[in-house]
């Protein structure tokens, strides 16, 4: 199972429609997915799904055995402030330890609105993610200058749509 993470709590963000935009790729190709869109995490997980309260938020607990389930992860993720969104450190956090990415496979997609695609943001994300005994693929796809790129439905690039069709074949496969 792959499990598609659209990376903001934003709601209606452009992650998400990038997610979707990767399940139907995964769809067409007779790949079973489900997505985790983290504008549905409680928005008080913070305090009712972590430390002494680990495991009594029911909520939140689906979303951990979503992960659970997953055998590869591919993360949507906008860059803000030079990284990821907080939220999406916080769910990594929450998550039960010993952290469930252990030994699993993890794809990274990084949007920005500058020139530089969410580099920062990905690279941050790996550590993070290498820390946690994930595997990550080689090619982490960098969406720059997403407003220009994006008609919040569909890439209007001709190279962008070309690289995130390559990028879930070497998903499939990795």
């Amino acid at each position: 199972m792959i499990t598609l993470i659209s990376g903001t709590n934003r709601p209606s963000s452009r992650s998400r429609a990038i997610a979707n935009m990767y399940a139907t790729m995964l769809e067409e190709r007779g790949q079973a997915f489900k997505i985790l869109d983290l504008a549905d995490v409680p928005s008080d997980f913070i305090v009712s799904a972590m430390y002494e309260n680990t495991g009594k938020n029911q909520r939140f607990n689906q979303l951990t055995e979503m992960i659970k389930a997953s055998d590869k992860f591919v993360f949507v993720v906008p860059e803000y402030n030079s990284s990821f969104p907080g939220v999406l450190k916080a769910f990594i956090d929450a998550l039960d330890y010993p952290c469930p990415f252990q030994n699993k496979k993890g794809a990274l997609i990084g949007l920005s609105s500058g020139m530089q695609g969410s580099g920062l943001a990905l690279s941050h994300l790996t550590d993070i993610l290498n820390y946690l005994g994930m595997h990550i693929m080689a090619m982490k796809l960098k969406l720059a200058h997403i407003e220009k790129n994006f008609d919040g439905k569909q890439l209007t690039s001709k190279l962008y749509n070309e690289l995130l069709q390559q990028h879930v074949e070497q998903l499939i496969s990795f």
